[in-house]
């Protein structure tokens, strides 16, 4: 099956997962990813068999815990975002979205299969394991072009009560974590092929402008592939 074909203007098609399981968006962040040239495509990974035609992905926050059967059922969805991540799709996910596309997601003694895209595995916790205010500074290994000063660290959020277990060790991070607890209470920001999965989330602003940073790589993948699936 065929994601997406990039047509010669090189149009930006942002697949954005919309449902029960998946809403915290900031409606400027949205907009602000628009005005960079990006059209948003709403898909529900509950109820959607398949990935919408688009070269790209935003899975924000939500609560698939609570929809982990219905998530781990629909094995269609999850075959298409495993295969287009595979295949080099650039993807950014925070916090609800970084644990669908992990292998497992385990919640009162149940342990339901994923995405299985991101080599680690979910576990809820009747506590919260982040929350609150998060400095983050960028390493280098962080894919996005137009890098802040190194001087500078960028303000966030976090509220997550999962916690990631069986990381792959030769996993690296987009974020060394100054303040807050991220993934290890050191790193945030876990990086996969051209996925980029956070427990922060990230606010588009003047020190932090990520829409147009994440609109970038997409040009910059794009480019490289001439057509990206």
């Amino acid at each position: 099956r065929t994601y997406s074909t990039v047509s010669e203007d090189k149009a930006i098609r942002i697949a954005i997962a919309r449902d029960e399981a998946f809403g915290f968006y900031y409606p400027d962040d949205l907009k602000a990813l628009e005005d960079e040239g990006a059209t948003l495509v709403p898909f529900s990974p509950l109820h959607d068999d398949h990935l919408p035609q688009v070269n790209a992905m935003f899975i924000g926050g939500g609560f698939p815990e609570t929809h982990m059967q219905t998530l781990s059922s629909n094995t269609s969805m999850c075959a298409d975002i495993h295969d287009a991540i595979e295949n080099g799709m650039p993807v950014y996910a925070e916090c609800g979205g970084l644990m669908y596309l992990a292998n497992t997601i385990s919640w009162h003694e149940n342990k339901l299969s994923m995405v299985g895209a991101l080599p680690v595995d979910v576990v809820m916790c009747e506590r919260p394991q982040g929350r609150g205010y998060v400095r983050l500074h960028e390493t280098s290994e962080h894919p996005w072009p137009d890098q802040p000063e190194e001087s500078d660290d960028l303000p966030a959020h976090e509220f997550h009560y999962s916690k990631l277990e069986n990381i792959e060790p030769s996993i690296k991070y987009a974020y060394n974590v100054l303040r807050g607890t991220g993934i290890d209470g050191q790193h945030d920001g876990l990086l996969y092929k051209n996925v980029m999965a956070n427990y922060t989330h990230l606010r588009n602003a003047g020190k932090n402008p990520w829409a147009k940073r994440f609109v970038s790589y997409i040009h910059l993948i794009i480019t490289q592939a001439d057509t990206l699936l």
